[in-house]
């Protein structure tokens, strides 16, 4: 038998953040391979993943981050089973560094974000791993960008909501795009205006309408105008553009962009939460 060392049992620690005596026993058990030792410790987390593969994710931790330039923005989600581990600091950390790669490689998608490396493995390993070191259900579930002239990352306290808001032109303020990131935090709009809500959203919408004017016992004949106010009315509340100001219910968002430029405008917003 090998002789192991504590110094090798804190390098495996190190690599891969399973427990001391996890390492110990990976060490011992591969004759004090390192490289076999992280592929037990790796398969150790595949296996508690099969085991908790019909357990609920539910929990866990969105985040949201702007590069340099401010150009580029990312939301990645890693999720957990419970908010006690949502709140642990090295299970933030990790999404942190996750997000991190995000930026710096700009990845297509997630399965490219989950190929990427990050201290050497891939983060589909890593976060393979975290199954078997936190023994939880541990998955990487969402990822999404913005890319525009400038881009802002909004993130609620508490790290279970985030939003990106892309504009058109360089801000003069950044107040004004924190502003903006917080309304479609605070309203989840469907659309950045009317005319860039699906189609299919619009017929729903007409549908319920007519419905709902049908059942309050309005002529046939009144039903497509009745319904047609009331889409109006869905474009007011859910296009970002034609909501009211969360600040100042007075205006609504397009006019507090022009406010602070004439030709100001949001180019492209992204919103996720999770529901727990």
């Amino acid at each position: 038998m090998a002789n192991i060392k504590a110094a090798d049992v804190a390098k495996l620690r190190k690599a891969t953040g399973a427990g001391m005596m996890d390492c110990k026993n990976a060490l011992v058990e591969t004759d004090g391979d390192f490289d076999k030792a992280i592929d037990i410790i790796r398969k150790k987390g595949q296996l508690i993943a099969n085991k908790r593969a019909d357990r609920e994710a539910s929990e866990g931790v969105v985040l949201a981050k702007v590069n340099d330039d401010q150009t580029l923005g990312a939301i990645v989600v890693l999720n957990c089973e419970t908010d006690f581990v949502a709140k642990n600091a090295d299970f933030i950390g990790l999404t942190q560094k996750i997000l991190d790669v995000a930026i710096e490689n700009n990845p297509n998608n997630l399965d490219e974000l989950k190929s990427l490396k990050l201290d050497g493995r891939t983060i589909g390993d890593q976060v393979l791993e975290q199954n078997g070191i936190i023994g939880e259900k541990i998955e990487l579930s969402y990822f999404d960008k913005i890319e525009a002239t400038q881009v802002v990352p909004y993130i609620h306290p508490g790290n279970k909501l985030a939003t990106l808001v892309g504009f058109n032109e360089k801000l003069n303020d950044i107040q004004v795009g924190k502003d903006i990131a917080m309304q479609v935090a605070a309203m989840a709009p469907v659309a950045i205006d009317k005319d860039d809500v699906p189609k299919s959203v619009v017929e729903h919408e007409l549908e319920i309408g007519k419905d709902q004017a049908r059942q309050a016992g309005k002529p046939e004949a009144m039903l497509e105008k009745i319904a047609m106010g009331k889409l109006g009315k869905f474009f007011k509340e859910n296009t970002l553009l034609n909501q009211a100001f969360i600040k100042d219910n007075k205006k609504v968002i397009k006019d507090y962009l022009k406010e602070n430029g004439e030709s100001l405008t949001v180019t492209g917003f992204k919103r996720f939460t999770l529901n727990v």
